[in-house]
């Protein structure tokens, strides 16, 4: 017998309150919680794994903060380091951290994507909006194709890094074959992906101006940095960029300009620096200089001392940091476009223009709204962190500044600090790591109980503004 609703008095069986109250289902209607969740658990799960004995080296052993420090700054792809990778770990701990690497760099969104194909054998609707906010795809119905994708052209972009470093590492610096091609995926799987960790204390110093060292990392660095999106994008119309997306335009131009502009300042700034460039001769000061000019845009390798270098040129080397590179890739920061936007914002303020025009289209308010949002939200975790780290350490503001701003952005440079620093601090930059990765607006959206639809406005007003 049906049962009669209240309101209506048609005859609509009830849904069972065990179905209806379901957390798990209201759980995947929530995409971003499940977004932290999987982060959070496969960090964990990272975390257990680098505690076992098989993942140390012989008289090795390491803390829960240590292993979850390593765990985080793998899936992070940030490249911070409390402990030497290449003395500390096994192979199979080392293992553990480039395959770490490689599922951060893919997203773990897109892999709680591929869970829900596997398990509901189709995406809802809100899923499907959900996970092409995290891989900017052009399309909702192409998600699986997307996936396929970004794994095919991340695994081939490692492969053709790989193929010129594991030849270099055997023939020019004297490696065992077998040991060429470990330490040469390795540090492949490294670059694509952002993450910075290399199995060398000194990550990369000890190939400083070689050139198919050099090179080889830093073209990595771009291509994983400009995002998955992009590069597809670029694959399919690279010789006809009038057919690029208003985003894949604002992405490239935006990027060119602070590569350029990062390269010339930190060659320039250093260029009579003893400590850094100033010993080369020129061909490796522009080498090296320009390496360092596309490393803080989330790369995370040096081949100079960060610690000896001007404060000039750190602050610069913060404020490529800070900004990171493109959406939905392996690069952390508030992202090229967010600068792009925010810089049009003001542009068409000053100009008096009501609306923001680039390239033909006009900019919605909600993306300037985001943008700006993004960028108080990142500003504040940055002054925060660091007032936290100065009142609780002995270490001076720049280079606390420069760890907290390296560990929001998932960059990886340190002025050599963070070994050092005491285990409090190392939690606050696991937090800081994290919240880098997902995104402060992601990780907000994920502890809200619900969206809010507002069903009405208010008269509009204006305070004084300056």
């Amino acid at each position: 017998m049906r049962r009669r609703t209240a309101a209506s008095g048609f005859g609509e069986e009830s849904q069972p309150r065990s179905r209806r109250d379901d957390p798990l289902r209201s759980l995947w209607k929530r995409p971003a919680s499940i977004f932290v969740l999987c982060f959070l658990a496969v960090d964990l799960v990272g975390a257990g794994l680098l505690m076992l004995p098989a993942a140390h080296a012989e008289g090795e052993r390491l803390t829960f903060v240590d292993a979850l420090f390593t765990s985080t700054t793998a899936l992070a792809v940030c490249g911070l380091t409390v402990i030497d990778l290449g003395a500390d770990l096994s192979h199979f701990g080392q293992i553990t951290v480039a395959v770490l690497i490689q599922i951060g760099g893919i997203g773990i969104m897109t892999l709680a994507s591929v869970l829900g194909v596997v398990v509901i054998h189709r995406f809802g609707l809100r899923m499907q909006l959900s996970v092409q906010a995290e891989t900017r795809a052009l399309q909702v119905g192409d998600l699986r194709g997307v996936v396929g994708r970004v794994v095919v052209v991340s695994l081939a972009c490692e492969a053709a890094v790989a193929a010129v470093l594991v030849p270099r590492f055997w023939l020019e610096h004297g490696m065992e074959p077998h040991s060429a091609l470990y330490r040469g995926v390795f540090h492949s799987v490294s670059a694509f992906n952002n993450a910075g960790l290399s199995l060398y204390t000194d990550s990369l110093t000890r190939f400083a101006a070689d050139p198919l060292v050099v090179l080889p990392a830093a073209l990595a660095t771009i291509l994983g940095g400009l995002g998955f999106p992009v590069l597809l994008e670029l694959r399919r119309h690279l010789a006809r960029p009038r057919r690029w997306t208003l985003h894949a335009k604002l992405t490239v131009v935006t990027t060119a300009l602070l590569f350029v502009g990062g390269a010339v300042a930190v060659t320039a700034l250093e260029w009579n620096n003893p400590a850094t460039l100033g010993q080369m001769s020129w061909w490796q000061r522009v080498l090296d200089g320009t390496f360092h000019g596309i490393m803080p845009r989330s790369g995370g390798f040096n081949v100079v001392d960060v610690g000896a270098m001007n404060q000039s040129t750190l602050m610069v080397v913060m404020m490529l940091m800070f900004v990171g590179g493109g959406s939905a890739g392996t690069a952390g920061g508030i992202k090229v476009a967010t600068l792009a936007v925010i810089f049009l914002v003001v542009w068409a303020e000053i100009r008096g223009n009501p609306s923001v025009h680039v390239f033909g289209r006009k900019l919605s308010p909600g993306v300037i709204r985001q943008s700006l949002s993004l960028l108080f939200l990142s500003m504040t975790v940055v002054v925060v962190s660091t007032v936290a780290l100065v009142a609780a350490t002995s270490f001076d503001l720049v280079p606390v500044l420069f760890e907290v701003i390296s560990a929001s952005g998932v960059v990886g440079l340190s002025m050599g600090i963070t070994a050092d620093l005491p285990p409090g601090a190392h939690i606050l930059l696991v937090v800081l790591m994290v919240a880098g990765r997902i995104g402060p607006v992601t990780f907000a959206a994920a502890l809200a109980l619900r969206e809010r639809a507002k069903r009405y406005d208010l008269p509009e007003s204006r305070p004084i503004i300056g």
